[in-house]
This record gives structure tokens, C-alpha cells and sequence, in this order.
């Protein structure tokens, strides 16, 4: 699936603004010119005019018979469709899943239904499911120091 890059760059203009709108709430520092929503805007400033000459060249691409949207040989293979839906949900579900259950279910769960469904055998799934989920919590509650959900296993942990 492919998108003209005059949508691109719309999409991306759209979130630069309001990145730079997000700036204005940012408190300056006492007896500087500048505070923490220079760099911000800078950069929003910077993706705005990169969206731009996307736009041109999207604009161009669809004066010389471009499509908006191209969809790929894949979108008509329902398995892949299925994949590709599947793949959302669980970033759906995590979303919303997270605060109540907490990270260590939802992750291990997440990659568990999509190794099964990708095909890797059960036990391989379930071993890879369980370090995967023990590393990946450990690096960023311990070395990173991020504060992971806890959910259901808040009196473990």
C-alpha cells in the first residue's frame, strides 16, 4: 500500500502544528531568551517545510496520472489482510489493556497469539513468549528506569 506523498506530507504538516501548538503551554525559563520549546518548534518548523516539498512532489506525481492510493499484490491475500488487522489489535489491546492487567500479561499474551498465529510451534512460542516478555521488562523497569503497568501483579512486584 502506498500513499501519494501529497497525503504524506498533509498528514505530517497536521502533526508538526500540532506539536509547535503544544509548545505554547511550555513554561520559559526565569532570565533566558529561549526555554525548553525552542528545539520543539525548531524542528516542527524544519518537518513542516520537508511536508511541503512532499506536497509538491505528491501534487506533481498526480498531475502525470499518480493515484492517491495504490494498494498492493498483498491486500488481496486475506490471510495477509488478517495478519496486518491482527497486528493493530494487539497494539489496540495493549493500549487499552495495559493499566488494568499490566505490561508482563499483555506482553507475553501480544507475542504468544502472534507467534502462534505467524506459525512458530506452541512451545517455542510459549519459551520465547516468557524470556522475551522477562528481558524486555527487566531492561526498561530496571536499567531504564521506566515505570512499566503493573496492573494485576501490583502485590508481586
Amino acid at each position: 500500500m502506498r500513499f501519494n506523498d501529497a497525503v504524506i506530507g498533509a498528514a505530517f504538516i497536521l502533526i508538526a502544528a500540532a506539536m509547535i501548538a503544544m509548545t505554547f503551554s511550555f513554561s520559559a525559563f526565569p532570565g533566558q531568551q529561549y526555554g525548553p520549546s525552542l528545539f520543539p518548534r525548531i524542528l516542527g518548523a524544519g518537518i513542516i517545510g520537508c511536508s511541503a516539498l512532499l506536497i509538491v512532489r505528491g501534487l506533481r506525481e498526480r498531475t502525470a496520472g499518480g493515484r492517491w492510493l495504490q494498494l498492493d499484490e498483498w491486500t488481496g491475500v486475506p490471510r495477509r489482510v488478517a495478519s496486518f488487522a491482527l497486528m493493530l489489535g494487539a497494539m489496540a489491546f495493549y493500549v487499552l489493556a495495559s493499566e488494568p492487567l499490566g505490561f508482563i500479561p499483555c506482553a507475553f499474551l501480544i507475542q504468544l497469539i502472534l507467534f502462534l498465529w505467524f506459525g512458530v510451534r506452541p512451545i517455542t512460542a510459549v519459551v520465547v513468549a516468557v524470556v522475551m516478555t522477562g528481558l524486555v521488562h527487566w531492561f526498561f523497569s530496571s536499567l531504564m528506569r521506566v515505570p512499566l503497568p503493573r496492573g494485576i501483579l501490583d502485590s508481586v512486584l
